[in-house]
């Protein structure tokens, strides 16, 4: 049991400060706006497993949205034309990761869901969707061998032995009766439209199974960097679906705290360096304040935490309020009466509580949830028993010191020199510390070189800007200011984005996900300056190779570029955009375009327009 004396935040003061931004940012006049009415979502609270995800799903050439309402329900966003129609429900229940790819090549997409496993006690395997072109999805019949039952975590779609046809990778989080037992499992595809088990990677201890495919050593076959637990490890991959380790001689000692990592050619030289975010959860029993806007939050898990005596006054306002199921309760005064919801309980819940209907303290606490009562002199009491996190904001909060969070490890960047890696983040501008969940990258201004969106952690209790990295093409970045990217709904943690163009109009736009909070689609309205080319790859076509991780190159006069289709900062899934951008800035003359598939198969073509599609 924790209990945490509200009034001795004093002390605490000294060790938590307001995170420093360090040097002043550059002044970008608004770069991005919300979407508005392009993306009519849902305006509830709720839990988040994953960065959301996208792909063309319907091959209508408009890339759609899969969201994941982590407990609730995996949705489909379809894209009208540049405008996104309401949610639609595609299962419902506890799921994680989500790839999506033509594995069987029928020239339809097949949609992959890894489930969760009830904490261990209701192990399941990951079921597969096939996506038809009117919009219709079939769940697919098990393999003659089914893929493992387990604690699902990771599924990504990939080319893993050169052959042109998409593999699996299906990790979980280690179960107990497994023994110490890798289920890191790696399935191959068959040819025929099954993937049969190959190989697996060695065991990663508790989340470790987040990963990045990107190809370090250049070599045209995917590698693997693994991430989530402990330091980071490099897998270079053999062709035939197996993976040496070698992280002892990709990397220079250890790197711990990753919570994010996205390939990057930064300095467009050809080969692809890595940025690695890093940061801390917000532990049991952390508390936050604002003393500008007197609100204070709070977040407890696994153990039973006491927040005594918090000064409110005789009415006490909830924001936001979230506790899984089954613990979603609350117990209120002596009596410790429970409280009556009004509808669903999975979403956050905003609630007014006065003093003379909470009177008082139970002598006993025999139930999970969250007990409150009115303590006198102004003073409310707080406990959470919960096995489940339990997070919650307080309006009205009196007195207490600033307590915004303490600073994080600086995020990283690893530049590719030969194979191995070298950390730059100081060299190019980016060791800012602060604690960062997840990243995308993305042209944001078209000059020609990639940007990098990290989205912070935040502390429940204020608005979250995302931090917007602009690529100077000098080998340095720059911060820009007021940029946008902000999600203003507290009580929510930040958790990870995909850039993308969402309306085809030639500029990078950014979907972020909020961990207990929103999905915010904002738009690239003044950012993007430059001319930019997009190639459409195109949809699967059956008996063709995928190209899914294919390398599209581009030449436009003394500038070359690179980028590989479905490379995103998702750790436990894998979006498929099948539109490829490329900021050109002021370049106007004729493109070169170079695509090669994993298979070896390569394409060119010579386009003389810029700020076009190029199709394939």
């Amino acid at each position: 049991m924790k209990r945490i004396q509200i009034p001795l935040l004093s002390a605490l003061a000294v060790v938590l400060s307001i995170p420093s931004l360090q040097a002043e940012p550059d002044s970008v006049p608004t770069g991005f706006v919300t979407a508005g009415k392009d993306f009519p979502t849902s305006d509830k609270n709720l839990r988040k497993w994953e960065t959301p995800i996208v792909a063309d799903l319907d091959q209508d050439g408009w890339v759609d949205m899969v969201l994941n309402e982590h407990g609730y329900a995996i949705q489909i966003v379809w894209n009208e034309k540049g405008r996104y129609a309401k949610p639609w429900d595609l299962m419902m229940g506890d799921s994680h990761g989500v790839t999506i790819g033509d594995y069987d090549q029928d020239g339809l997409y097949e949609l992959v869901v890894s489930r969760g496993g009830g904490s261990g006690s209701n192990a399941r395997n990951s079921v597969i969707y096939k996506v038809g072109k009117d919009r219709s999805f079939e769940r697919m019949p098990e393999f003659d061998e089914p893929l493992a039952y387990m604690r699902g975590r990771t599924v990504k779609l990939l080319d893993g032995d050169n052959d042109g046809d998409l593999d699996l990778l299906n990790f979980a989080f280690p179960s107990r009766e497994k023994n110490g037992a890798s289920e890191n499992y790696i399935y191959k595809n068959n040819g025929e439209g099954g993937l049969v088990l190959e190989s697996t990677l060695p065991y990663t201890r508790r989340n470790g199974q987040k990963v990045l495919i990107t190809d370090f050593d250049n070599d045209g076959t995917d590698d693997l960097i693994l991430y989530g637990e402990g330091a980071i490890r490099a897998f270079r991959g053999n062709g035939d679906l197996t993976y040496v380790e070698v992280g002892k001689t990709v990397f220079k000692g250890k790197i711990q705290g990753v919570t994010g990592a996205v390939e990057i050619d930064y300095d467009n030289d050809g080969d692809f360096d890595i940025f690695l975010t890093r940061g801390h959860e917000i532990e049991s029993g952390a508390t936050f304040y604002d003393p500008e806007t007197q609100v204070w939050g709070f977040k407890a898990v696994r153990e039973n935490v006491w927040f005594e005596d918090v000064a409110i006054g005789d009415v006490m306002r909830l924001e936001n309020f979230q506790s899984p199921w089954p613990n979603m309760k609350i117990f209120t005064g002596e009596p410790a009466h429970s409280y009556t919801f009004e509808g669903e309980t999975h979403s956050g819940k905003d609630i007014r509580f006065v003093n003379s209907d909470t009177l008082g303290w139970p002598d006993h606490l025999n139930n999970k949830g969250l007990y409150l009562g009115f303590v006198g002199n102004e003073k409310w009491r707080f406990v959470a028993q919960a096995g489940s996190p339990m997070t919650g904001v307080v309006h009205g909060v009196k007195g207490l010191p600033a307590s915004l969070g303490e600073d994080g490890p600086s995020d990283v960047l690893l530049e590719n020199r030969g194979g191995k890696f070298v950390d730059v983040s100081e060299k190019v501008g980016l060791g800012i510390p602060g604690h960062s969940n997840g990243v995308a990258t993305g042209d944001f201004d078209n000059n020609g070189f990639e940007d990098l969106i990290v989205i912070r952690r935040g502390n429940l209790v204020t608005k979250n800007e995302s931090v917007l990295w602009l690529n100077q093409g000098d080998g340095t970045f720059k911060k820009a200011s007021a940029h946008g990217v902000v999600s203003p709904e507290l009580g929510a943690i930040g958790f990870g984005a995909e850039a993308y163009d969402y309306n085809k109009d030639g500029k990078v736009d950014v979907l972020l996900g909020n961990e207990r909070g929103k999905w915010h689609l904002f738009k690239n309205q003044k950012l993007a300056k430059g001319n930019y080319l997009l190639v459409d790859l195109g949809a699967p076509a059956k008996g063709k190779a995928s190209s899914l991780g294919a390398l599209v190159s581009i030449e436009a006069g003394k500038a070359k570029q690179v980028k590989r289709a479905g490379s995103d900062g998702a750790p436990y899934a894998r979006s498929f955009d099948r539109f490829v951008h490329f900021g050109l800035g002021d370049y106007e003359g004729p493109v070169s375009v170079t695509v090669l598939l994993s298979n070896g198969e390569t394409f060119e073509k010579t386009v003389g327009s810029v700020n076009s599609v190029l199709s394939f």
